[in-house]
C-alpha cells in the first residue's frame, strides 16, 4: 500500500468516526442501537475498512460496545461513567499546568494564553449572557485549555488529554451549551473565568502545585454542570447526548 493510500484510508476512518459520532451526540442513534459494519458504511458512504476502524475507535471512546454476535451497540453511560472520565481529564490537565509551572514559561510563550484570557474576560462581562456568547465561550474555553496544555511541553502527556478528552461528555466545553439555560449559568462562567486567571498566574509564578490543584478544581465545575443540567431537565434539548445518560442504578 503506498503512502497516498494509507493517508486516504486514515482520512477515511477519520470521517466515518467523526460522522457517527455526530449521530451518537446528536441522539439520532439511541442506546441500545445496533450499528452494523455494513450500516455504518452506508450511513458514512465510507468503505469497510475504514469503518470497522471507526466502530472500534468509537468502542474505545466508550460510546460504542461490541456485540458478541457481530456489530456494534450505542453504550448508554451512567453518570459515574462521565464524572470518572470528567476527573481523569481534570487530573492529566492539572498535571500539564504543573510541568508548565515548574519548567518555567518565558513571558512571550504566555502571551496567547493571557491574549485568549483578554477576550474571554469581555464575553464574561456580559449580564445575561445569550446563548450565542455560550457558542462562543466553547471556542474560546476549548482554545485555552488547548495553549495550556501545549506549555506543559510534554508530547506524551498532550496525547492522554486528547484521548480523555474525546471521551463522553468529558472536554472542557461539555456541558457548556446545557449550562447556558440554567439560572446559575452567568455565576459558574465567572467562577471558570476565575479559575483561568489563577492558573495563569501560578504558571507565570512557577507555582506547580498551585497550578496543578486550581485546574482539577477547573474541572470539577463541569461534573457540577452535570448536576445541574439533570436536575433542570426542561433545557436538555441544548444537550441531546444525555439521551445516552441512563440511572446509575440501573
Amino acid at each position: 500500500m503506498s503512502d497516498r493510500d494509507v493517508e486516504r484510508s486514515v482520512s477515511q476512518t477519520v470521517r466515518a468516526q467523526l460522522a457517527l459520532r455526530d449521530m451518537i451526540l446528536s441522539a439520532q442513534l439511541r442506546p441500545g442501537e445496533r450499528i452494523s459494519e455494513l450500516q455504518a458504511v452506508d450511513i458514512t458512504g465510507v468503505s469497510r475498512t475504514p469503518v470497522r476502524l471507526a466502530l472500534v475507535r468509537l468502542e474505545d471512546e466508550g460510546l460504542l460496545q461490541a456485540i458478541p454476535s457481530g456489530g456494534f451497540m450505542v453504550k448508554a453511560l451512567t453518570e459515574r461513567d462521565i464524572l470518572d472520565s470528567i476527573e481523569l481529564r481534570g487530573t492529566l490537565e492539572g498535571l500539564a499546568a504543573r510541568f508548565a509551572a515548574e519548567r518555567g514559561v518565558s513571558a512571550r510563550s504566555l502571551e496567547p494564553l493571557k491574549e485568549c484570557l483578554a477576550d474571554i474576560d469581555q464575553l464574561v462581562r456580559q449580564d445575561p449572557i445569550s446563548v450565542e456568547a455560550f457558542s462562543a465561550y466553547v471556542t474560546m474555553n476549548a482554545r485555552f485549555h488547548a495553549i495550556l496544555n501545549e506549555l506543559s511541553a510534554s508530547a506524551p502527556l498532550i496525547r492522554e488529554i486528547d484521548r480523555v478528552s474525546a471521551l463522553p461528555f468529558a472536554s472542557p466545553s461539555g456541558f457548556v451549551m446545557a449550562q447556558s439555560a440554567l439560572p446559575e449559568a452567568h455565576q459558574i462562567l465567572l467562577i471558570a473565568q476565575d479559575h483561568h486567571r489563577v492558573v495563569v498566574d501560578a504558571i507565570e509564578n512557577r507555582e506547580g502545585a498551585r497550578a496543578e490543584a486550581i485546574m482539577r478544581e477547573h474541572s470539577r465545575l463541569a461534573a457540577r454542570n452535570l448536576r445541574l443540567a439533570l436536575r433542570n431537565r426542561a433545557h436538555l434539548d441544548l444537550l441531546p447526548a444525555l439521551a445516552l445518560l441512563k440511572s446509575s442504578a440501573d
